[in-house]
């Protein structure tokens, strides 16, 4: 700790976003950079606290007091080294992550200036790059074969972890690229897909290949895969979307969220879908279905074509703006969130459950919603009232943004005979083994949809059960 009294003196700053006329007009990331003296002062704040609730907060283990000092005293190699000792990806939770760290650090309880913890680590990566500390590695083989089924964050952490163990290993990818969500769920103006195509090369480089535009259990029979590799990691995410199945779905005009954020960021990649499929929200009324992050990415999206409105609505109250006593320090705070996307504008509203789509011509028109309320039965348990308060919301276009629900049951799952739980997740053991001998499994297909570093954190303990099993 070489400033002990740095958080005194030094106030949180944060990089900000850029201006909203400025981002609105393209999809490149929207938030800002510090320079390297300011980010400096910004780690010099970590007061190295006996307890580091952001290391327990952190589900990839990272240690903060020890590179924010670092970072504080110049040393960027050494604090890169630190870094990625625990986390495989910082460039991507750099930019991404919700920063669980931030929200127990000790100056978030006292004085509600947590250290920019996430953004210090963004800074540190793109430095280890641009410095050049960032270079493939020559790794001994030990002979044995792994396959990972998917390539997003788990299913890139498996394969990470495993190729530095020495394991020959190949991802297969049903997409045309790989990444996952990264790739084809997140937008661009958050993680642009320049940062996940640098780390795809250096992997490939070290040795890891990638078979792309092939789906397990169609293109090539999952027993196949198990006959063929010494263990296989099935790590394909949640996959379903939820759906509304209410008087016309069948309309035009609606849309799942991953429908929209997929084909946006596929044009974006030069893959240009035909004419007639090509989503626009371009001078459309548009509703969002969902209040979270992919809801809020819906909403970014379309301000960026040139929606006339949009309007976003949650089933859910509206939390509180601050501070929330149901999750206190140093849980993560379900408080109301303010997403850039949402300062770009948008209405948002609580409280309405969509009951009927309307339409003409089988065309999309409008949306009928009805008020709820909330409130506990003698289980405890919550439960929605409908309130009989009903209106109409003009919608050219809709979203449902409302979560996932299982991964695709059809394909390897079905053809491997893999153990579902209750919620149709792959269910595993407290060694991410699957009820198939040599396969494993991990990430949003044995938790449900969860964060990317939740994903990665489970990639990690998966990586350590194969070796385990292995050897």
């Amino acid at each position: 700790m070489g400033n002990p009294k740095a958080f005194l003196t030094i106030h949180r700053q944060e990089a900000g976003y850029r201006p909203v006329h400025d981002r609105i007009e393209d999809f490149s990331e929207v938030e800002q950079t510090l320079n390297s003296a300011d980010r400096k002062n910004q780690a010099s704040r970590c007061m190295d606290c006996g307890v580091p609730f952001c290391h327990w907060a952190c589900p990839v283990g990272n240690k903060q007091p020890e590179w924010q000092d670092l970072l504080y005293r110049g040393k960027w190699r050494e604090a890169y080294m630190i870094l990625a000792e625990t986390c495989d990806f910082p460039e991507f939770t750099g930019r991404i992550c919700p920063a669980l760290c931030e929200k127990s650090c000790v100056l978030k309880l006292s004085a509600d200036e947590p250290v920019t913890i996430r953004e210090n680590e963004a800074a540190i990566m793109e430095a280890a790059f641009r410095e050049g500390y960032v270079k493939p590695v020559s790794l001994k083989r030990n002979g044995k074969k792994v396959a990972v089924v998917g390539s997003g964050p788990a299913g890139l952490t498996v394969a990470n972890r495993l190729n530095h163990k020495g394991y020959e290993v190949t991802v297969y990818e049903k997409h045309e690229l790989p990444g996952g969500l990264l790739r084809f769920g997140i937008p661009n103006f958050k993680l642009s897909k320049v940062v996940i195509d640098r780390r795809i090369r250096l992997m490939r480089e070290e040795g890891i290949n990638f078979v792309l535009n092939t789906e397990i259990g169609k293109d090539i029979p999952a027993k196949d895969l198990v006959e063929k590799y010494d263990a296989v990691c099935i790590a394909i995410g949640a996959e379903v979307p939820r759906d509304l199945p209410i008087e016309g779905r069948d309309m035009k005009g609606i849309y799942f969220a991953l429908e929209l954020l997929g084909q946006q960021n596929r044009v974006l990649e030069g893959i240009i879908p035909q004419s007639e499929d090509l989503i626009s929200a371009k001078g459309k009324k548009v509703l969002v279905i969902g209040g979270g992050d992919t809801g809020s990415d819906c909403v970014g999206t379309c301000n960026r074509h040139g929606a006339a409105k949009i309007t976003q609505i949650e089933i859910m109250p509206k939390p509180p703006v601050h501070d929330n006593p149901q999750t206190p320090w140093p849980m993560y705070p379900m408080v109301l969130k303010t997403s850039s996307s949402h300062e770009e504008g948008c209405e948002r509203r609580w409280l309405l459950n969509a009951i009927r789509f309307i339409g003409e011509k089988n065309r999309l028109k409008a949306v009928e919603v009805e008020e709820v309320t909330w409130k506990r039965d003698e289980n405890g348990r919550m439960q929605m009232l409908p309130t009989g308060k009903k209106e109409v919301i003009d919608a050219d276009l809709v979203f449902l943004a409302m979560g996932f629900v299982h991964p695709a049951l059809e394909g390897i799952v079905s053809e491997l005979g893999l153990t579902v739980d209750a919620r149709k997740n792959i269910a595993v053991d407290s060694l991410q083994k699957s009820n198939v001998d040599k396969v494993f499994a991990c990430g949003d297909a044995t938790t449900g949809a969860s964060l990317v570093v939740k994903a990665m954190a489970a990639g990690k303990k998966t990586a350590e059960a194969i070796d385990r099993y292995l050897k």
